[in-house]
């Protein structure tokens, strides 16, 4: 699988340089495009991270690249009940452990994946990971639109609307 995305991406990257007129003989080669990436994942349904996290790595290793986990807690339970601090912190540091959890299965070099945690809305706090650690690409786990996103908009579709990086949403 990793050869064939890798293929794929490649030749992608070479067709779409060649019809821009750009040299392919002097264009950086597709993982430098793809250095340092980003993976959303939401902790209560992690399946739909998988894809994006193996994608993620294939990238890494072939770019030698950096895979950033991101988990945004919502405030608008705590606030809406309002629930003391305490118990927020205490969600955060389980989010922290499960990420912590997560990355420590990954097939990278030491320094090659972090995680964090994040409070607020995953739109905003997504992009604005992006934006502080240089993201080239985000990759994002979708599930199938339903009539709910299709009328409401989903967080996937929000952050390609809004991202200044590169955006890959897989299913």
């Amino acid at each position: 699988m990793d050869a064939a995305l890798i293929g794929v991406v490649a030749a992608h990257t070479s067709s779409s340089r060649r019809g821009s007129g750009a040299d392919p003989e002097r264009a950086p080669a597709y993982g430098i495009l793809f250095k340092t990436l980003l993976v959303p994942v939401d902790l209560d349904h992690p399946e739909l991270a998988e894809l994006a996290i193996e994608l993620a790595i294939a990238l890494a290793h072939a770019s030698n690249g950096t895979v950033r986990l991101i988990h945004v807690q919502s405030t608008l339970p705590f606030s809406a009940m309002g629930l003391a601090l305490p118990l927020a912190n205490e969600t955060q540091a389980e989010a922290e452990r499960g990420l912590e959890a997560l990355a420590a299965g990954v097939s990278l070099p030491n320094g090659s994946i972090s995680s964090t945690v994040r409070m607020g809305s995953v739109c905003n706090e997504v992009l604005d990971e992006a934006e502080k650690i240089g993201a080239d690409l985000i990759i994002v786990g979708s599930h199938a639109p339903n009539m709910a996103t299709y009328l409401l908009g989903s967080n996937a579709s929000t952050i390609v609307r809004h991202s200044k990086c590169s955006v890959l949403v897989v299913r």
